[in-house]
């Protein structure tokens, strides 16, 4: 098995960035999900609630960001200073972080037809999962839940084949906004791994990624495409651990040191979870 793509979100909701290789540290990968659009109050937004999101690019810079989308002008967004802060909350966390200038609020309101702001995790910025998959608190970004996402070719491939047998087009992997692709041919595989090396870091998958609404969005454009890929998610992959709602797809995982990841790198199982994890009967 070896890493075929990796991708990272420097702001949440918007498109991935697709490196070659990166660095991964406890809280995930360099980069990824270290700005968030929020409103006035700090309520986070994703692309649940604005799907526009799906539309914006953001490329890291040696001092911000380049934002980009469709019909407006690029705009360069310096790393704010910290000077200003809001408090801003993602699900059941409320953390402080430093604001960016008004113009960069200004470029995301006009583009997501709202009015928002956009906010970066600084180094004073502290946020920390708490929850019964982990030991010890986990320090995390303005991700969902937990650090690295993972996800493998051999599972998006059985689902596709599912939906396609039923009349429906195949989604790309770009659908489940993953970190780390891996190429495995059997499909599923992944529910029972429990630690994984993969190039120079390793990792332990912790829990299954429960899906929603932003897997039916054209990541591209934001638009709605249907019912799919969770109509046939929900036949093949209902989860039957009362720890975790609705359908899977995709690993949650938790790095355990710095290291470095890139294409190609060689994907060795550390340890397994011969159970694997339980699923509805349909």
């Amino acid at each position: 098995m070896r890493v075929v793509s990796l991708h990272f979100y420097p702001i949440k909701g918007v498109r991935a960035v697709n490196p070659d290789g990166v660095r991964v540290a406890p809280r995930g990968l360099d980069g990824d999900r270290r700005w968030l659009v929020v409103d006035r109050t700090g309520m986070f937004h994703t692309q649940r609630s604005r799907s526009g999101l799906a539309t914006i690019t953001a490329q890291v810079t040696a001092n911000g960001l380049r934002l980009s989308a469709p019909g407006v002008a690029d705009l360069l967004v310096e790393t704010p200073s910290g000077a200003e802060r809001l408090d801003v909350t993602v699900w059941d966390t409320t953390v402080s972080a430093a604001v960016a200038d008004a113009s960069a609020h200004a470029w995301v309101s006009a583009v997501l037809g709202d009015d928002v702001l956009l906010v970066h995790m600084d180094a004073r910025t502290n946020r920390l999962k708490r929850g019964i998959w982990t030991a010890e608190p986990l320090p995390v970004t303005f991700a969902d839940a937990y650090p690295v996402l993972i996800a493998t070719t051999g599972s998006l491939a059985a689902l596709n084949a599912e939906i396609v047998q039923r009349g429906g087009a195949a989604v790309p992997m770009a659908r489940f906004r993953p970190n780390i692709v891996i190429e495995c041919d059997e499909p599923w595989r992944e529910d029972y791994w429990k630690a994984l090396r993969i190039g120079g870091i390793e990792v332990d998958l912790v829990k299954p990624c429960d899906r929603c609404i932003v897997t039916t969005k054209d990541q591209t454009t934001g638009e709605s495409m249907g019912k799919e890929p969770l109509a046939s998610l929900t036949r093949l992959r209902m989860s039957a651990d009362p720890r975790v709602k609705g359908v899977l797809f995709g690993w949650n995982s938790v790095p355990r040191a710095i290291g470095r990841v890139e294409i190609g790198d060689r994907v060795e199982v550390l340890a397994a979870r011969p159970e694997g994890f339980p699923l509805a009967r349909v």
